[in-house]
């Protein structure tokens, strides 16, 4: 071999060298930024694997494009040429083409009996599942209304708006038995992350979703919150909890606080069931805390009773659609359609038993505008109840929400589902246009033309009780509301905001019931000494709200 090719072919193999050292340096710095999961069961190995191969061409064509300019070198001809090119491409090709093959397999298109049988869906009984509850118990407010709270309260905390923002997160948890929502603080901006990120996130924002009172909790000086999806580095926590265990699929991390009132981040890791891409479900958990980083993993069947939040609302909206769509089949669900169900637009939650429920419609594949029934998902456990319950669907009820208040301009958030007098009723919220609360309605879910409205939530029950008690298709019964007889003690008229009330005492009792006289006239008839039997709202308030008043036996003097 003559000197010149043996020159030739070592400035060849220096130059692959320095191409293959920049390749794997590019490579190394995206595992580091995009970190996908090291498992064969996740796509996003696969096409990081495929698009290196990609950046590999890349990295040869502006190597060389530099080399040439600098010296002109021939020997960048056997380095960079069409071959090496087509090699490169073809090995991310076929990477893809497979990645795509074994999708295809793992697809409902050939396995929708098995993604139908994701999820195990019981017959629930409303009244005993869904219990009357106490309203300081139930979420009023939508995501959207936090958000504005969380956003006021931080523009008062005057030492710390300059640097922080309060973060989109909003996840709703059971905090102390109470609905709440919390949010973390986060850096305003990458000049204030430089600033900041070393002592972390001095504080967190909590909104009573019952009170609308809103609190930022300042966290003790040196246990800030260092880990945080705003982190830019090592402590973001995506990077953090998915490079501490590298096989995990993370598929959601929620921020929550623990019964002790520290901040933490549950990371949810899922395991595919069906072939090798389909079929998620979560199989471990994660609690990251996140002032330390400190991490604890659980089995999904040990998770600690006080984390609300395991499976994200839209991945167990997709499993319940695969349950509803695919059970008989991925044929029937395109022709047929025979029994073929689907959950509605929308979702809002309840707080029952310690735990948060996802609770949305459920109507049928040709998207009527009424409802079959609805679900409640565990966010937990992914315990699934479906109730038959034939009626509007939730937009047809905001909108007669809307109706009743059109002259005000009020617009109705996503419905709540409640059980009022036994009656499978929307809860509904009425905000103005700056998205604040005016007004609350509900709306029955079988006859959603009954609508009552009020400015508080006993006003707008009581309101509701009484047109279900006019109502001839609907009966309550005297368990559904709490009765009482006895002799009027002391009757005084009041005047409320130019509405005059009735306030009433029975003898031997001090409770205090009241009642509207424009809605109960006849009550202006009754005097001290008169044997009534009042029907009423039975609250934790001091005045109880009569919803009927019967006259038994009048004081004549």
């Amino acid at each position: 071999m003559s000197k010149e090719k043996t020159e030739q072919k070592s400035s060849v193999v220096k130059h692959e060298i320095i191409i293959n050292i920049i390749w794997l340096a590019t490579v190394i710095a995206g595992l580091y930024w995009v970190h996908p999961a090291v498992n064969i069961k996740s796509p996003g190995l696969w096409f990081f694997i495929a698009f290196s191969f990609v950046g590999k061409a890349v990295v040869k064509y502006l190597y060389a494009v530099l080399v040439l300019m600098v010296s002109n070198s021939s020997s960048m001809d056997f380095v960079f040429n069409e071959k090496n090119i087509t090699r490169d491409f073809a090995i991310a090709g076929s990477i893809i083409g497979i990645a795509a093959i074994i999708g295809l397999t793992s697809s409902v298109l050939i396995n929708a009996k098995d993604y139908s049988n994701l999820i195990t869906v019981t017959e629930g009984n409303f009244e005993s599942d869904i219990k009357e509850i106490n309203y300081n118990e139930i979420p009023l407010l939508d995501k959207d209304s936090a958000a504005l709270l969380g956003n006021r309260k931080m523009g008062t905390m005057v030492d710390m708006v300059s640097q922080f923002e309060v973060s989109d997160e909003y996840n709703q948890i059971n905090l102390n038995n109470k609905p709440k929502r919390v949010t973390p603080l986060k850096y305003a901006n990458i000049i204030k992350w430089f600033n900041n990120n070393k002592e972390g996130i001095p504080a967190y924002i909590t909104i009573d979703m019952s009170t609308q009172e809103t609190e930022c909790v300042r966290l003790e000086e040196g246990k800030y919150i260092k880990y945080s999806k705003d982190d830019k580095f090592n402590r973001n926590i995506w990077r953090h909890v998915q490079f501490k265990y590298p096989t995990y699929m993370f598929n959601n991390i929620t921020f929550e606080i623990n019964d002790d009132g520290n901040p933490v981040w549950v990371c949810s890791a899922l395991k595919k069931t069906i072939g090798l891409f389909g079929g998620r479900l979560v199989d471990k958990v994660v609690i990251c805390d996140a002032i330390t980083g400190d991490t604890q993993c659980y089995n999904i069947e040990d998770c600690p009773e006080w984390v609300d939040t395991v499976y994200s609302s839209d991945m167990m909206i997709e499993l319940y659609d695969y349950y509803g769509t695919y059970k008989d089949g991925f044929i029937n669900s395109i022709l047929g359609q025979k029994g073929c169900l689907e959950t509605t637009d929308g979702y809002n939650y309840l707080a029952l038993n310690d735990d948060i429920w996802l609770y949305t419609g459920v109507t049928s594949l040709s998207g009527d505008e009424s409802n079959v029934g609805f679900i409640l998902m565990n966010k937990r456990t992914l315990e699934t109840k479906y109730y038959t319950c034939p009626g509007a669907e939730e937009y047809s009820a905001m909108d007669s929400a809307e109706g009743q208040v059109q002259h005000l301009g009020y617009t109705s958030t996503f419905p709540l589902l409640l059980n009022v007098a036994g009656e499978p009723t929307y809860f509904i919220a009425l905000k103005d246009a700056a998205g604040l609360v005016k007004m609350y309605a509900m709306v029955n879910i079988e006859e959603y033309q009954l609508v009552a409205t009020g400015n508080t939530v006993i006003e707008c029950e009581k309101n509701y009780l009484k047109l279900l008690k006019n109502n001839s298709n609907i009966s309550i019964s005297s368990d559904e509301l709490t009765e009482i007889s006895g002799e009027i003690s002391k009757i005084s008229p009041i005047s409320v905001d130019g509405n005059t009330y009735y306030y009433i005492t029975l003898k031997d009792s001090d409770e205090i019931y009241s009642v509207l006289v424009s809605e109960t006239p006849h009550v202006v008839l009754n005097n001290i000494g008169d044997k009534v039997k009042i029907g009423f709202n039975d609250s934790d308030t001091e005045v109880n709200d009569i919803i009927t008043i019967e006259t038994l036996e009048k004081d004549i003097k």
